[in-house]
């Protein structure tokens, strides 16, 4: 059944939010903070492994780096677009009207926290080629193992960010349902090299999330999801980077 590799992975993430939930406030304010650490550098260095896997090779025995220019264009390209929509201030706009529709009126972290774990397990190669081979295929193995990283990535979240993580699970829906609804029409463009540039890009991507979470949100990262759509577009362009 085609969605079915999405359904389990929202279900996961609902599952690990409603246990988050139970556990999150039983925790001392210290133990939320180091939780909150913990899932910062966590996702911090997620980020760092796709990125690296994308930007760096072994040539001739030796450690090379490369894509360097594809980053930067898909980066900035990619800021510029979303700064200009201002794509976070409709995120989290979204965010306010769940906060207010699901009673979490009193959570003053609950927007906080859904975008920030919206970003985290939204964004990624997984998700996009999950949903395509879910869709052409029924193969749904890559969706459930996102299930089982979705799933401890929300609980870490909901206990020591808050309820608002759980509600990941609404976009999370939403994109890789239309992915999968999509999936004939995205299939022929996504290349291993336009699969490869997204993952490296939206890995940059986490890593910019798992700042956030150390350091306080400080980068507006909903505004830079466009590179994600803009470093696949790249790929076909017939250069070297």
């Amino acid at each position: 059944m085609p969605g079915l590799g999405t359904i389990i992975n929202v279900a996961a993430i609902i599952v690990a939010g409603l246990l988050g939930g139970f556990v999150g406030p039983l925790m001392t304010k210290r133990l939320q903070e180091g939780l909150n650490w913990a899932s910062g550098v966590t996702v911090i260095f997620i980020g760092i492994t796709g990125a690296v896997q994308g930007m760096m090779s072994v040539q001739d025995q030796r450690l090379v780096s490369g894509m360097s220019l594809y980053v930067v264009i898909s980066i900035v390209a990619g800021t510029l677009i979303g700064e200009v929509i201002d794509i976070d201030g409709y995120v989290r706009r979204f965010g306010e009207w769940l906060k207010r529709v699901s009673g979490n009126g009193e959570d003053n972290s609950f927007v906080e926290a859904f975008v920030v774990a919206s970003i985290t397990v939204c964004i990624g190669a997984m998700a996009v080629v999950g949903s395509v081979e879910d869709a052409l295929s029924g193969d749904i193995s890559i969706l459930c193992t996102k299930a089982v990283l979705d799933f401890v990535i929300i609980l870490v979240m909901t206990c020591s960010m808050g309820r608002g993580s759980a509600f990941s699970a609404v976009p999370v829906g939403l994109f890789q349902g239309s992915v999968t609804l999509l999936a004939v029409l995205i299939r022929p463009f996504m290349t291993d090299a336009a699969i490869s540039g997204l993952s490296m890009v939206g890995s940059i991507l986490i890593f910019c999330v798992g700042t956030n979470l150390l350091l306080g949100t400080r980068i507006r990262v909903s505004n830079m999801l466009p590179a994600i759509i803009v470093a696949p577009v790249l790929a076909f362009v017939p250069v070297t980077w």
